[in-house]
């Protein structure tokens, strides 16, 4: 049997549908998947009669999502930009040229497409306090330069250093803002003026509560009634409405109302763009205006690309339409928001941020390029320049309690929750005070100092506990171990009795010189004395690395592995003298003692303990995959429990220079007597003086090689630091009998650990693992009557008397029963060994492969790497049709009670992809592709075949 590699001619051929995770930016007008340059591509290349090409370069085409998403962001965007003016105390204009030129010049040239920049809420408080200071044209000219600020910050690149400033400090700052707008906002409300600051405006409080307008509160009131209703209007008619946004219908209604009932009330008065304020040169202290610059684009670049960041969030998590975006560029956004700052401070409007309640309504109304942010702008402009009489019948009350409920909603409880539970309500309190009380600059500036203390003590905070136990005296230490915590540590060791049996658990990841130098002293004094002393993690598992990467097969993980890939002729010799002083046995005799590991894993249960395992097969195959660089294809398996104390080399290879049998094998960072910060390293070699010797059973000699050791190590090391974390669990199964709520079917390959790549324990899987995932067709020979009927057998168990809810195939690359389908020919005659027996159950996925009736099945985004790859997807699909046709499998299906699921483990990726919904697993036709989707990190959706 021979099969040819899939290409892309050949996909071409086939009547698939396109991919929808195309490359290409639908956002740029001429990139090659958009519709503009498909069109250009296909306009050029038709010959003499084609379009020429120039005219398709131009041409401008818009999405109708763009076009419905733009009107839905205009609504929101125009009574809004007159809202954050008003409180400001600009000129309303102001608002409205910064509306239009965040959408139409940062929409172009910002670099998050689907992003909304204008006038927001998280500089009010900023530029109200400049129009006090500096009056309105030198603030203007302040913007300007805090534009040019923001391209020089992105010419610098830096624009990802903001995302390094402690969240805690960002939601207390617009929280500070969103508690000052809202007071500044209460007065208009309640019918008189704002003060100056957030402490006049509490201070002013209770004279306003004494001289209420009952006009302005009554609109206010209504406005806020309808703004806060109207997203919760039930019902079918409720749908409908919705589709008007909640800030457009409470301004409408709001004025309506007003016009109705003739409530006499200060309203919008928007003079003639001809008495329009341009900016002035800038007139006032120096260090003044540049503290003010500073500012602007600090709160400005800050709150842009945080708001930039959580579109793209907002994207990735939006099902429709399906539509690729890019991701965010933040050094081109700052670029974009500089520009539209120069431009918009030069036209006499307010600063630009992006800002994240447009942006979000932008995503959620299915925009699919940067065409919704621009076009809203330029409704904005037309607006401005038409609508005049519209908006000057709008109550200044209507717009003031619009406001105030942003304000309030910038206090995030979502955002409130996240810093608790992350033990920053410090940070946040005081920064969100700070801004309250002083201002943004200052309060920013006070919540960095708190954040930078916070950090600092809990860097140098340590906690040294002392518990004695069956004789044992262990001493727990929490964080961070530096010279600051050396005196109370060398006190609380100095209390452990002489003679005694010490483990000493660090729990933190740095330890400097001193503690190092203090704990080694305190256990050279201590074993001196006969006393015993052992340094663990916090898990309890001693831990160990290899010194260099010349001496070591082993990969990072050696601390969760019992690799043995070629040990040290002194550590063999050490080891044998060791059994051969406690047994009685000569040190050159055959027997072989129990592994004698020095070392245990970092965490207990750090290998998976196996979910219940049905052999369906006893046929095995080592599957043909390349081994990995400094693996050997003979060694053991990777996920082994143990590591030795010396890094394993190969027998035969050279003694690196510096290193000689007799010497002391120190981790690295350690061989030179100066110790790293790294805690591992430390601990390993603080044990590397006080290897634990296992005390073969009496009388009793173990015949083997190193495969028996390496097995009887494993089971030890289980035994010492999994099963006591496990026991209980096993012991409730034990009592209550399994109860396993999915059939996890897949290869026997050994690289495939179920529990580990499912997060599973006990009791969760009931697994049937055989060479190649097989289900042998119910019809198939040997399935039933005759053969092997195991996987029928663990099949039927599962869905009748275990009453599973799901049954997975799991299929992984580099399978070598299908390296063995593909390459070895049936020659009729041939004796069958039980191996080939058994691959015949493989053959229709290779028919299906084959097949032009069946779509190729493939990994979204690409085409399979090569014809062993195609056919170990397309087996996992045929396997779910075999399934079906089990009589067990179809029962559970038909009464709704069973699911099917797809599944391919990518081994050398360490990456898992589940078939997508709606894939096809039985249809005889090829109009549908089964794909597999890449299972992200963050998210994981569920799959059914």
């Amino acid at each position: 049997m021979s099969a040819r590699v899939p290409t892309r001619a050949d996909r071409a051929s086939r009547s698939t549908r396109t991919d929808p995770s195309d490359p290409s930016d639908p956002s740029d007008p001429s990139s090659p998947g958009s519709k503009s340059g498909s069109r250009s591509g296909s306009d050029s290349g038709s010959g003499s009669g084609s379009r020429p090409p120039f005219r398709s370069r131009f041409r401008f085409r818009i999405a109708g999502a763009d076009l419905s998403a733009s009107v839905t962001v205009f609504l929101i965007a125009l009574p809004l930009s007159l809202g954050i003016a008003l409180a400001t105390g600009a000129p309303l204009q102001g608002g409205l040229v910064a509306a239009a030129v965040g959408g139409l010049v940062v929409g172009r040239l910002g670099g998050a497409p689907l992003q909304v920049s204008g006038p927001a809420a998280g500089l009010t408080v900023v530029t109200a306090d400049l129009i006090q200071l500096y009056g309105w044209r030198t603030t203007c000219a302040i913007t300007v330069c805090a534009g040019l600020a923001q391209l020089a910050l992105s010419a610098l690149r830096v624009a990802r250093s903001a995302l390094a400033v402690s969240p805690a400090i960002v939601h207390g700052m617009l929280a500070g803002i969103g508690v000052t707008i809202a007071l500044s906002q209460l007065h208009i409300v309640l019918g008189g003026s704002p003060q100056s600051s957030a402490v006049a405006n509490v201070k002013g409080l209770p004279a306003q509560l004494a001289d209420l307008h009952p006009g302005a509160l009554s609109v206010s009131a209504f406005t806020i009634v309808v703004l806060l209703a109207w997203p919760r209007i039930p019902g079918r008619g409720g749908r409908i409405v919705r589709k008007v946004p909640a800030t457009l219908a409470a301004v409408a209604l709001a004025t309506s109302v007003a016009a109705v009932v003739g409530v006499n009330l200060p309203r919008v008065d928007l003079p003639s763009w001809r008495n329009h304020a341009l900016p002035e040169l800038p007139e006032g202290p120096v260090l003044g205006l540049i503290a003010a610059v500073l500012t602007v684009t600090l709160v400005g670049s800050v709150e842009s690309l945080l708001s930039a960041v959580a579109v793209d969030k907002l994207v990735a998590a939006r099902k429709e339409p399906a539509v690729r975006i890019p991701r965010a560029r933040l050094d081109r956004e700052l670029f974009g928001q500089g520009s539209g700052n120069v431009l918009s401070g030069a036209l006499g409007g307010l600063p630009i941020t992006g800002v994240a309640v447009r942006s979000s309504a932008n995503v959620a109304a299915g925009a699919v390029s940067r065409n919704s942010t621009m076009l809203h702008g330029l409704w904005v402009a037309v607006a401005a320049l038409l609508l005049v009489p519209v908006l000057d019948l709008i109550p200044l009350a209507a717009l003031a309690a619009l406001v105030m409920v942003v304000g309030i909603q910038m206090v995030n409880l979502v955002h409130l929750r996240s810093v608790k539970r992350n033990r920053e309500m410090l940070v946040y309190a005081v920064t969100l005070a700070g801004v309250v009380f002083t201002g943004v600059l200052e309060g920013v500036a006070i919540g960095i100092a708190v954040a930078v203390a916070v950090a600092m003590h809990r860097l140098t905070r340590t906690r040294i506990t002392v518990t004695e136990r069956n004789g044992v005296h262990r001493i727990r230490v929490r964080g961070q171990l530096t010279f600051l915590a050396v005196p109370r540590l060398s006190r609380i060791l100095q209390e452990v009795p002489q003679r005694a049996d010490s483990v000493v658990e660090l729990d933190g990841s740095f330890m400097d010189h001193a503690a190092y130098e203090a704990l080694h002293d305190w256990q050279t004094a201590h074993l001196a004395q006969g006393g015993t002393a052992e340094f663990t993690g916090r898990a309890g598992g001693r831990i160990a690395e290899p010194t260099t990467e010349l001496q070591s097969c082993c990969r990072p993980w050696t601390p969760w592995r019992n690799h043995h890939c070629g040990e040290h002729p002194a550590a063999e010799a050490t080891r044998e003298a060791a059994v051969a002083e406690v047994s009685g046995a000569s040190p050159s005799s055959d027997v072989a003692s129990a592994d004698l590991p020095a070392t245990e894993p970092t965490a207990p249960g750090a290998t998976p303990v196996n979910a219940t395992t049905v052999s369906a097969t006893t046929a095995g195959a080592t599957p043909a995959e390349a081994t990995a660089p400094g693996a050997t294809a003979s060694g053991p398996g990777p996920f082994d429990k143990t590591a030795p104390s010396v890094a394993p080399t190969r027998p035969d290879a050279p003694t690196p220079p510096g290193d000689h049998p007799s010497e002391n094998h120190l981790p690295e960072g350690h061989a030179s007597g100066d110790p790293s910060g790294n805690l591992s390293a430390h601990i390993n070699a603080l044990n590397a003086t006080t290897p634990r010797v296992t005390e073969p059973h009496p009388g009793r000699r173990t015949v083997g090689g190193a495969s028996s050791r390496q097995l009887a190590s494993g089971i030890s090391s289980f035994q010492r630091n999994t099963a006591p974390h496990v026991r209980e669990e096993l012991a409730r199964l034990a009592r209550e009998g399994q109860r396993p709520s999915q059939l996890f079917l897949t290869c026997a390959d050994s690289r495939l650990v179920t529990s580990m790549i499912t997060s599973s324990g006990p009791g969760d899987l009931f697994t049937v693992r055989n060479v190649g995932n097989l289900v042998p067709h119910p019809g198939a020979d040997g399935a039933h009557g005759t053969g092997d009927d195991s996987v029928a057998a663990a099949i039927e168990y599962a869905v009748d008397v275990l009453r599973v809810q799901s049954i997975t195939v799991c299929g992984h690359s580099g399978c070598g029963a299908m390296q063995a389908l593909l390459n070895t020919p049936d020659v009729n005659g041939e004796p069958r060994t039980p191996l080939r027996r058994w691959l015949r159950h493989g053959q229709p996925s290779l028919d299906r492969m084959k097949s032009k009736r069946h779509s190729w099945a493939r990994i979204s985004g690409r085409l399979p790497a090569d014809a062993v790859e195609q056919l170990c997807l397309t087996n996992v699909v045929q396997q779910l049709e075999h399934l079906r046709a089990h009589d067990a499998v179809a029962r559970g299906l038909a009464d709704g009670r069973l699911e099917l699921h797809g599944m391919y483990f990518h081994v050398g990726e360490a990456q898992a992809y589940l078939l997508a919904d709606g894939s096809t697993t039985g249809s005889s036709g090829g109009g549908d592709e089964e794909v597999f989707n890449r299972v992200a990190p963050t998210a994981l959706e569920g799959s059914r075949a």
